[in-house]
C-alpha cells in the first residue's frame, strides 16, 4: 500500500486547519506552465513523472467557491504528490464568477476548454488520454464532477458552450471536500463560503435559473457513469461532511461506482496537506482508488 509523503515529512493531526495557515506553506516547485487559451488565466501546470510514459493523467482542479481568493498555487502539494505517485497532472487555472469574463458560463466553459486541452499536449509529452481523471476540493470538486458528466451535455442552446465540440472523456473522479450537490449546498446555511455562492455561478437562484442548474449540478446528472471516490474530512466546516455523504450515497442510488471515505481529525484542508498525518488514510484510498482506473 503506497501512501505519499512530502520532503516535508508527515506531521500530527492537531486542530482543524485554517485556510491562512495552509496557504502560508507554499510549494518548493511549480510545474511546467502551459497556456491552454487566450487572456491572463488560460493556463495550466503540467508535471509529468521521471518514468517512460504514457502516463496516465490526473487533471487537478483548485477551489476558492468559485471565487478568485485562491488559485491553482494552493494545489500544487497535491500536484506533487500524484505525480511522484506516477500521474501525469494537468493543474488548471481558469476564470472565477468574480473576473471578468468568470461569470455564466465562463467558468464551466473554461475548465471544459482546459480539460480538452490535453489532446495538445499528449504526444509531446506521453499522456495516456484513455486513463484520465479529474482531482478536485471543494468548488474545484464540483467542477471535476462536472467534467465527468459533460459528455451527456444536450446538444442545446444553452449547453452548448459548455458541452464544445468534442468533450474529451473522464474515467474517474476524485471529489475531495467537494460542492457536491449545488442545490443542497445552497440549501444549506451550515458552510463555509459567501451565501450567494451558488446564485452568483449560476447567474441566479437556483429556483431561478432551473436550466443552468440541471446543466451545472453533478447531483442532477447522476449517474455520471464513472467511478469517483468522495473524501470528506470529519472535522470540515467548509463543505460539511454531511453534505459529501448525501451526495455519495445519491450517486450510488443511481448506480454509479462511489467509494466514500471520512477522513476523521482532518478539516477542509488537510485531505489536500500530504504532509499532515491524515494524508496516511486518504494519500492511501487515493492511490487504491487510482489503481482501478483501466484503459
Amino acid at each position: 500500500m503506497t501512501v505519499f509523503a512530502t520532503g516535508a515529512g508527515m506531521v500530527q493531526a492537531q486542530e482543524s486547519m485554517s485556510w491562512e495557515e495552509f496557504r502560508r506553506l507554499d510549494p518548493d516547485r511549480t510545474g511546467t506552465r502551459i497556456r491552454w487559451g487566450a487572456g491572463p488565466l488560460a493556463f495550466g501546470e503540467l508535471r509529468v513523472p521521471d518514468l517512460p510514459g504514457p502516463h496516465p493523467v490526473a487533471v487537478v482542479v483548485h477551489g476558492g467557491c468559485w471565487r478568485s481568493i485562491a488559485d491553482l498555487t494552493y494545489v500544487s502539494h497535491l500536484a506533487e504528490a500524484l505525480t511522484a505517485s506516477g500521474w501525469a497532472t494537468w493543474s488548471v487555472e481558469f476564470r472565477r464568477i468574480d473576473d471578468e469574463g468568470g461569470e455564466w458560463p465562463g467558468t464551466l466553459r473554461d475548465v471544459g476548454q482546459a480539460l480538452d486541452h490535453l489532446r495538445e499536449l499528449s504526444d509531446e509529452h506521453g499522456l495516456d488520454l484513455d486513463r484520465v481523471v479529474t482531482v478536485g476540493h471543494s468548488s474545484g470538486g464540483h467542477l471535476a464532477l462536472w467534467l465527468a458528466s459533460r459528455p451527456d451535455l444536450p446538444m442545446t442552446v444553452a449547453a452548448t458552450p459548455l458541452r464544445g465540440r468534442d468533450p474529451l472523456p473522464v474515467h474517474g473522479v476524485i471529489a475531495i471536500a467537494a460542492i457536491a450537490d449545488l442545490g443542497d449546498f445552497d440549501r444549506r446555511g451550515d458552510h463555509g463560503c459567501p451565501a450567494s455562492s451558488v446564485t452568483d455561478l449560476l447567474g441566479g437562484a437556483p429556483g431561478e435559473r432551473d436550466e443552468r442548474l440541471s446543466l451545472a449540478d453533478p447531483a442532477s446528472r447522476l449517474p455520471l457513469g464513472v467511478p469517483q471516490l468522495v473524501l470528506t474530512g470529519a472535522l470540515d466546516r467548509v463543505v460539511p461532511p454531511g453534505h459529501s455523504r448525501a451526495y455519495g450515497e445519491k450517486a450510488r442510488a443511481a448506480g454509479d461506482a462511489v467509494s466514500i471515505l471520512e477522513v476523521e481529525g482532518a478539516g477542509h484542508f488537510e485531505v489536500v496537506a500530504p504532509w499532515h498525518s491524515t494524508w496516511r488514510t486518504t494519500g492511501a484510498e487515493i492511490t487504491r482508488f487510482l489503481r482501478r482506473i483501466e484503459p
